[in-house]
């Protein structure tokens, strides 16, 4: 079995027997151990992020959000693929840098810290937040009781606190002349709260469906597009500027899996299929026909976008399409989905994988040639690629 191996058209056994193991073995194999061996700052706690190619430190700044993806990430795979000590340990090592350094006096997480956890960057940023929630919520699945639940919690709830003006005195927008919401954080309370219900209870969690879903589908999804949009006026309706016409695929496509998620546990046989619906529409949509990959950006008026790297491709966005399109085909048997996930699987595995150091490069130009060889920094980090290796490994077995 290779990496490029085809999906016979003919359904849902052919495609889990061909990449199930795939995934799994290239996770396992492949991209933990890269993290293992070379993002654990020994001396003083904590995660390097800005890796090269060969995992050898080229800054050694660390950003909030992703030490809590990457405790995130050893403590799920602790608590759903396999119990490895090393993957339990890998995320205390991350959690006990931020609990000692990581919030300001309010209890919000700051952006970046120096090496030895000084404060770089202001708590600007409530995905720093979201990300702390989410790893220390994990890691208190594998430890209850031992605090990682409680800050877990307080995070939590700071973050609904800040939902309607999260930037706060951070934000650079001038109030009141053009009020703009944005999809980045309903988008990922939708996963965030499914991720926390064994803390924030089963009936606080199906009380956020409603109105999450609400915004979702029937606020950033426009149906005179068939596409969701990145920001819309604070009443609603479509901005005609650029950050009122930004669409980001990679987003949308993210989402839509989150939302098949929910479709799943409330039984909503009509919400996975139109969330499978609105993925694939988006696929065909940020798909760049002559060179291949999926555009970074892009503008709903076909307008030149106000992003210089909008045409750039990214790993994130290819690791989310794959798991949305494996969670598609599994939940529908729609046979787009089948085709579509060879499409991107071989694009995806052919441009982004490093055969000799192993991991996965982050960007690529429109041609699909690597633009930068290292393997982290300030964006990218243990989160995107493991987690969807082992969502596509979960959803086909």
């Amino acid at each position: 079995m290779t990496a490029s191996s085809s999906i016979a058209p003919d359904g849902l056994t052919t495609m889990t027997n061909r990449y199930a193991e795939l995934y799994k073995e290239e996770l396992v194999n492949n991209i933990l151990p890269f993290w293992m061996t070379y993002s654990a700052d020994r001396q003083h706690g904590g995660y390097f992020t800005c890796l090269n190619r060969d995992g050898s430190v080229y800054d050694t700044d660390k950003f909030m959000w992703l030490q809590g993806r990457e405790v995130w990430c050893f403590s799920h795979m602790y608590n759903n693929l396999e119990p490895q000590n090393q993957w339990l340990d890998m995320a205390i090592h991350g959690a006990e840098f931020m609990k000692k350094f990581g919030r300001d006096e309010n209890g919000n997480w700051y952006f970046s810290l120096t090496l030895d956890g000084k404060p770089l960057t202001q708590a600007y940023n409530i995905f720093s937040d979201c990300f702390a929630a989410m790893g220390f919520s994990s890691l208190d699945k594998a430890l209850p009781g031992k605090g990682y639940g409680a800050i877990a919690l307080q995070t939590f709830e700071n973050i609904l606190s800040r939902r309607d003006n999260w930037k706060g005195i951070y934000n650079k927008s001038f109030s009141g002349t053009r009020p703009l919401r944005s999809f980045a954080l309903p988008m990922i309370l939708s996963n965030l709260s499914i991720e926390m219900e064994h803390l924030i209870g089963k009936q606080r969690v199906d009380a956020f469906m409603p109105s999450l879903i609400h915004d979702v589908m029937e606020i950033f999804y426009r149906p005179e597009a068939g596409l969701i949009v990145e920001n819309v006026s604070g009443d609603g309706s479509l901005s005609n500027s650029f950050e009122g016409r930004l669409l980001n695929p990679g987003h949308a496509i993210e989402a839509m899996w989150f939302l098949m998620d929910i479709g799943q546990r409330l039984g909503d046989r009509s919400l996975i299929e139109r969330s499978v619906s609105i993925m694939l529409n988006t696929l065909e949509y940020g798909w760049d026909k002559e060179y291949g990959g999926i555009y970074y950006f892009m503008d709903r008026l076909g307008y030149p976008p106000q992003q210089l790297e909008w045409d750039q491709k990214l790993w994130w966005v290819h690791a989310e399409a794959l798991v949305a399109l494996a969670k598609g085909f599994v939940l529908t048997g729609d046979q787009r989905c089948s085709r579509w996930f060879e499409k991107v699987h071989d694009y995806t595995w052919a441009h982004f994988r490093d055969k000799d150091y192993g991991e996965w490069f982050g960007y690529l130009n429109r041609r699909g040639e690597v633009l930068t060889s290292a393997k982290g920094g300030k964006w990218k980090g243990c989160f995107h690629i493991p987690r969807a290796l082992y969502q596509v490994w979960n959803t086909l077995r």
